[in-house]
């Protein structure tokens, strides 16, 4: 009975987890948030540490201690916790080094991130590039975390049209979070204000890729001429090799080449394309 009992300690016991964070940006106004796919990374944390006791949840952002970015990550902080770790950087500072040099002192068990940020270069590469440091596995698209047993976790992958996956990776492991992860819950305004930031000082080593990048608004993409709608590969194939009719088309026949341009340009036009 004893042997059973010690293995069943064994595969409850908690583990510490490392939730990384980032500031958002609202998609209308512009401001600053906290941002969509690492809340639902801490919501998968915070649901962890409520079904599996023992578990130890630490919240990391690596960056500017600034008034707009610490109203932002106050918006984790109201989903229930105490604090956050801050590895306080300067502005376009590259923060892998920060992240890795931290993880490595400290050691968790399991890493959930978002799969992209919503500010600066938003590529996706830092848990790939995490994962490269570290030496440690990677999984993309988590939907849910199932169990932790006897240092192996069991995870559930979002594959396209809404099919999953079930997966068994041996901890350490770094786990990156998308839409497929349940939404956040809402943050309460009282504990956000009242929890506090442990800032540590780190050694920041500019990020010389981003500092060449000429940054500037996006523009309104051009008008599709033709959408396909079709629930299947097969139909967007027959689509796109079937023989439109013609509606409301103009012929021109003997015409200058400048007759001919304009005719274009004013199409163009008309359908979105230019601007």
């Amino acid at each position: 009975m004893q042997p059973d009992l010690k293995q069943q300690q064994q595969q409850q016991q908690g583990i510490d987890v490392a939730v990384l964070v980032s500031i958002g940006r609202h998609p209308t106004t512009g401001r600053a948030r906290r941002a969509e796919q690492d809340a639902r990374g801490l919501e998968l944390a915070l649901a962890m540490e409520a079904e599996l006791p023992g578990t130890r949840i630490s919240v990391l952002h690596a960056g500017p201690q600034a008034d707009d970015s610490e109203s932002a990550l106050r918006g984790y902080l109201g989903m229930g916790l105490e604090s956050m770790t801050l590895l306080e950087q300067p502005e376009g500072s590259d923060a892998i080094l920060a992240l890795v040099e931290h993880l490595a002192a400290t050691s968790p068990q399991l890493v959930i991130t978002g799969a992209r940020a919503e500010r600066g270069e938003g590529s996706g590469l830092l848990p790939y590039a995490l994962a490269e440091h570290l030496g440690w596995p990677l999984v993309n698209s988590l939907a849910s975390i199932e169990k932790v047993e006897n240092g192996v976790v069991t995870l559930l992958q979002a594959l396209p049209r809404g099919q999953r996956r079930r997966l068994k990776v041996r901890l350490p492991a770094i786990i990156s979070v998308d839409e497929a992860a349940p939404a956040a819950r809402q943050s309460a305004f009282g504990p956000a204000r009242r929890a506090t930031f442990a800032v540590t000082p780190t050694t920041p080593e500019a990020d010389s890729e981003l500092a060449q990048w000429q940054l500037a608004p996006a523009r309104k993409r051009p008008k599709r001429l033709k959408i396909v709608k079709a629930a299947s590969a097969r139909d967007r194939f027959k689509a796109a090799a079937a023989k439109s009719e013609g509606k409301g088309g103009q012929v021109l026949t003997d015409v200058t080449p400048e007759q001919g341009a304009e005719a274009i340009y004013k199409l163009l036009k008309e359908e979105e394309v230019l601007r």
